[in-house]
């Protein structure tokens, strides 16, 4: 069985004693942050889920199935001895940890920016890296005046226009996944707006009743400890809940089932909604909730942070565009937007402060 090495050429900018501990023993089980009882076993590990919709689930995957990917992304953005690698959240979190070991294994220069200040890792990142990052931790980037540049692998969630615009110096490729499955898509310049690209080499895509399944050599072995988990499997393949279609080769999101909201008799999916909303003149940041309704047992509302000054402007086009059935009813504006560690919106927490 394959296991992460510390290529001769690699080296690490940041504190790397957890990186060290975790591949001091080639091949032995580990875990970068977390509870319970660390994995056992050879050629295994654990890394956890963002955690946006509950506490972080504990994943069991083996090295190989990293491996994998890393060999292709050597070949699609070169990474390897010569280049830096840039990593903005924690590695307790599966993205910023598969950035880092990535780096490591193909003998980049990797630094290690989670928990900086976004001043500080912007000045770190003058010279130019591959970027590994979520939409939260560029926007908290761009707002302490970073000029982006190089290339930026942007995973846990799709970029708004507003953003893609604000990184406009840079070369983007986004992807979607999950921790379960790693990579599913990948999206570049030639991508319609509205998708999150084509296949990734060496997945497959199956829509069963708009729910998507994918089978890769990229997928995880099971959860650890004690949650069940949301993915589910089927002769080798593998569900993590998500909804949505291919047209043309692209695949376009509808959202998670999870989040899925029964509005008089509808399924509205306040991802769409949130994807639109993001794009609007004057938001920063959006999230899509329900709350509860006598009429149609649910409604959804838009909490914003950004320009009071366009509420009237958001309900009118979220109207014109989605219908007065799934538009918001009503907008929500916050100073202090809750974040998890990952670099995405804490949804539990926020509903739980607006009483949603």
């Amino acid at each position: 069985m394959k296991s992460f090495v510390w290529h001769p050429e690699a080296r690490v900018v940041g504190d790397d004693r957890a990186l060290r501990a975790a591949l001091a023993v080639p091949g032995r089980a580990f875990r970068i942050g977390g509870a319970g009882p660390q994995p056992v076993g050879e050629g295994v590990f654990e890394t956890l889920t963002s955690g946006s919709s509950g506490a972080p689930r504990r994943i069991l995957r083996s090295m190989e199935s990293w491996i994998a990917s890393f060999a292709v992304n050597a070949g699609l953005f070169g990474i390897g001895p010569g280049m830096r690698v840039a990593v903005l959240g924690d590695l307790v979190h599966s993205l910023a940890l598969y950035g880092a070991l990535e780096g490591l294994h193909l003998g980049a220069e990797v630094l290690l920016l989670g928990g900086m200040r976004p001043d500080r890792q912007a000045a770190a990142l003058a010279g130019g890296a591959v970027i590994y990052a979520t939409p939260a931790q560029l926007r908290l980037l761009v707002e302490a005046g970073w000029q982006a540049s190089g290339l930026i692998l942007v995973g846990g969630s799709k970029l708004d226009l507003g953003l893609r615009a604000a990184l406009g110096g840079a070369e983007l490729r986004e992807f979607y996944g999950a921790a379960e499955a790693s990579f599913i898509t990948l999206a570049g310049p030639d991508t319609p707006v509205d998708s999150v690209g084509s296949v990734y080499p060496g997945v497959e895509i199956d829509l069963r009743a708009r729910q998507i399944w994918v089978r890769s050599p990229y997928l995880f072995q099971g959860y650890a400890g004690a949650d069940a988990g949301g993915a589910i499997w089927d002769q080798g393949w593998l569900s993590v809940g998500e909804m949505g279609r291919l047209e043309g080769g692209w695949l376009y999101l509808s959202g998670r089932a999870g989040r899925m909201v029964t509005v008089a008799d509808q399924n509205v999916f306040p991802e769409e909604i949130e994807s639109f909303i993001a794009g609007l003149p004057g938001v920063a940041r959006v999230a899509v909730l329900p709350r509860k309704d006598a009429r149609r047992g649910a409604v959804m509302v838009a909490v914003v942070q950004g320009d009071r000054a366009v509420e009237a402007a958001i309900l009118a086009a979220c109207r014109a565009r989605l219908g007065a059935l799934v538009a918001p009813k009503a907008v929500i504006w916050v100073s202090e937007w809750p974040m998890l560690a990952s670099g995405k919106t804490d949804l539990v927490r926020l509903a739980r402060e607006l009483g949603l």
